[in-house]
């Protein structure tokens, strides 16, 4: 439990992270009728890629700003742009207007998500680092729960605008009790120098939020995506390296691992879940609905695996590698449903297990980010996390579609893909909790 030093603090920490939640959660709702409202379903996609590629700009801007100004001054920009993308996208008369609120959103949300950390670095004692994350996670459960839900009857009692517009409406008073959470406390001012190469880092960030757009946009499109697909293979290739720590991309030992074990643990629990729902309702006769209540499922043991962590009672390494070996676990028990004889209450088992370990590691690697960080350098090295995780999910999202198209849609093969990606960042763990000077350098195992 968070002391009452913190409960103002906490509050609005969790009123933030719970709105971009339900966000995230209600917008794949009511997308199908913004675009068939607003005329622009050939602009489907791009209304998703336009956040995401956003985001990973504001993450790599977001986290030296934290570190040079301190964290407020980019949270508050956060959510003034958060609020600003929602109320465009709210009022939006086309599409193209539409998709720009939402890449002015994915700015927003960057700037707060990134900002939030270093928040929780600053202000909050080492030893409630963990429970605070357990919080950000369970910020996520109720609105995976109801936020489709109640995006559905906004949209078919209302209008599908309120979904953006009463979200706005809320974000401001949370973000107030935020601000009094943070009176007294040294969160208001920066703690390191200028970086002087913020511009190509800024340059890079683009680059790569370009590439990974490109990369979901294309993997989409089938054999017609594959220019714009291999274009966007090529520009990351480039300029990931570029923003993620130096060695992450062999997984040096300590912090350089963070970035690639979130990431493949995300990504590999992400893109099993876009085959689940599908497999579900077109090979085992579920209503979108009941597929639905197997992701909540999936959330709820999220919750469930931070609040473990949060409790102190397993240690790094066993959530780092256990987490990674349960969401592999899941994705095996889940691939089982398609034998017609396995009863459809093993998915459910599945997403829990999965779930369990996804939120046992999740805050987890947050946790040792701020503990391996110099002072100062916790936003830098929570922003290359940031990336990592976004663009490791992209590309595993993408690569699992675009295997399942190649192989017939061979559900089978996209499992087996996710879970070689969970298995990779299982043996990768050990690696993070090696021994390591604070900082974003390598340092030697001891």
């Amino acid at each position: 439990m968070i002391s009452r030093d913190y409960r103002s603090l906490s509050f609005g920490l969790v009123a933030l992270v719970t709105l971009v939640a339900f966000e995230a959660m209600a917008v794949a709702t009511a997308m199908p009728v913004v675009a068939r409202e607003l005329g622009g379903m050939d602009l489907y996609n791009l209304a998703f890629s336009a956040t995401l590629a956003a985001s990973v700009i504001a993450t790599v801007l977001g986290g030296r700003w934290s570190d040079v100004k301190g964290p407020l001054q980019p949270m508050a920009t956060g959510v003034v742009t958060f609020v600003a993308g929602l109320l465009l996208a709210g009022f939006a008369p086309t599409m193209e207007v539409f998709i720009g609120g939402r890449f002015i959103q994915g700015l927003g949300a960057g700037l707060i998500q990134v900002s939030l950390y270093v928040v929780v670095a600053r202000v909050y004692p080492g030893t409630l680092h963990a429970k605070v994350f357990a919080l950000f996670s369970a910020a996520w459960v109720v609105p995976s729960m109801i936020g489709p839900a109640i995006a559905g009857l906004v949209v078919e009692h209302v209008d599908w605008r309120w979904v953006f517009l009463g979200v706005a409406v809320i974000v401001v008073p949370s973000a107030l009790l935020l601000w009094r959470g943070t009176a007294g406390s040294d969160v208001r001012s920066g703690s390191a120098e200028p970086a002087p190469g913020l511009g190509r880092k800024l340059v890079w960030a683009t680059l790569t939020a370009v590439a990974a757009a490109l990369i979901q946009y294309g993997s989409a499109l089938g054999l017609a995506g594959l220019p714009l697909l291999g274009a966007g293979v090529i520009i990351l290739a480039v300029a990931l390296p570029k923003l993620l720590l130096k060695g992450s991309l062999r997984a040096a030992p300590g912090l350089p691992t963070a970035p690639v074990l979130r990431g493949l643990a995300f990504g590999s629990m992400t893109a099993s879940q876009v085959l689940i729902p599908l497999m579900l309702i077109n090979e085992r006769g579920l209503t979108p609905i009941g597929a639905g209540v197997v992701l909540t499922v999936g959330a709820l043991g999220w919750s469930t695996g931070s609040w473990i962590k949060g409790r102190g009672v397993i240690g790094h390494l066993t959530a780092l590698r256990g987490g990674a070996l349960l969401i592999a676990a899941g994705i095996a028990l889940v691939s089982l449903v398609l034998i017609d004889a396995v009863p459809l209450a093993v998915a459910y088992v599945a997403m829990a297990v999965s779930g369990l370990g996804i939120g046992a590691l999740h805050p987890t690697v947050s946790v040792l980010v701020l503990k391996l960080s110099k002072q100062g350098e916790e936003g830098h090295n929570s922003a290359a996390v940031g990336v990592g995780e976004s663009v490791f999910t992209v590309v595993a999202v993408a690569a699992t579609g675009a295997l399942f198209t190649a192989t017939h849609e061979a559900y089978l093969a996209g499992f087996a893909f996710t879970f070689a990606l969970a298995l990779l960042g299982a043996f990768l763990a050990p690696r993070f909790t090696q021994s390591v000077k604070a900082g974003t350098l390598e340092g030697s195992a001891s």
